[in-house]
């Protein structure tokens, strides 16, 4: 038996409990982890606090991550012992999730660690942060480096924004770190590397096709009309990566930047990421992100804690990353 959080769904009636579940009770698949750690993401909030629109087939266990040990394996390129991550791939959404003490998943979504990282610093950096070391490849496989002016990064205090501050800063660009939350979080945020803090606010109201060029780059997770005024505010051959769309799908933008500037978006979608992209993102995690500024933005809670975590990520009142330890 294991302790899982198991989300439900009767007549329209939803439930989210933790309960014990028997091993038969897995998916029938050829990799059997002893689960470490897992998350709480914006959309495992959305999942648990059961918005429509997120699981796809019930029960579920949610958790779009999971990191651990392999403890059984019928795959000849997987051994019992391997320390693996699991992010994406329809975890926690149409296949079970990382938030449960066992799992059971297909071997082509495992990701081996790298030996400088625990499981418990890769369930820290999670989808979140490989999202946001995807964004910064983007950044770099277009020719923006440091020496091409500012990077604003938006949603800063989040997880993706967090961890891109971070590695950014310490590969050494000059970030401006964009916010909500600026006289809650300004201090956190220069302490992650960035070198200004400016509101969310900045990127609203009225929207011009071109506005004066200030941004080399850009990595958003907010999209709709703040994507929109980032695109016209980059400077000649610039590009902006973006991962999400916490303010919208919509884009009100125009072509302008596009064809006079030269602009690239770069859309970055971490869930079905080929395995030696994800590798390459995880080893260059382990080199370009200081795990001392990891710990600063991540704080651990156990299974009885994840529902009320939930409620606080979808309220803006969380910092960073939330990891779940499923044995505590």
């Amino acid at each position: 038996m294991f302790n899982a959080i198991l989300l439900s769904k009767d007549d329209d009636k939803f439930s989210c409990q933790q309960v014990q579940l028997n091993i038969d009770d897995l998916p029938d698949e050829a990799i059997e982890i002893d689960v470490e750690y897992s998350t709480v993401n914006y959309k495992d909030g959305l999942a648990i606090t059961g918005r429509p629109g997120i699981v796809r087939n019930w029960p579920m266990i949610p958790g779009i991550d999971l990191t651990g040990t392999i403890a059984g394996s019928q795959d000849p390129n997987w051994q019992a012992g391997d320390k693996v991550a699991v992010n994406g791939w329809d975890i926690g959404e149409q296949h079970w999730g990382g938030l449960a003490q066992k799992a059971r998943v297909n071997p082509g979504w495992l990701t081996p660690l790298p030996d400088s990282l625990s499981t418990y610093h890769a369930a820290a950096i999670g989808t979140a942060g490989y999202t946001a070391m995807l964004c910064v490849l983007e950044l770099e496989e277009h020719d923006i480096g440091p020496d091409k002016g500012p990077i604003v990064v938006t949603g800063a205090a989040g997880g993706v924004g967090s961890v891109a501050v971070a590695v950014l800063a310490k590969l050494g660009y000059e970030v401006t770190a964009s916010s909500g939350r600026v006289e809650t979080e300004g201090d956190y945020l220069k302490a992650l590397g960035a070198t200004e803090v400016i509101h969310r606010d900045e990127f609203s109201g009225d929207l011009r096709p071109l506005a004066s060029a200030r941004w080399a780059g850009a990595i958003d997770v907010v999209g709709s009309t703040a994507l929109a005024h980032i695109i016209s505010q980059t400077l000649p051959h610039g590009c902006v990566a973006a991962c999400g769309l916490a303010q919208g799908a919509d884009l009100p933008s125009s072509v302008l930047p596009f064809i006079l500037r030269a602009v690239t978006l770069a859309g970055v979608n971490c869930v079905y990421e080929p395995p030696q992209r994800r590798e390459l993102a995880w080893q260059r995690l382990s080199e370009d992100l200081d795990l001392a500024k990891l710990d600063m933005m991540t704080g651990e809670v156990g299974l009885g804690d994840v529902s009320q975590v939930a409620a606080d990520i979808l309220e803006g009142k969380i910092r960073g990353r939330v990891v779940v330890n499923v044995n505590r």
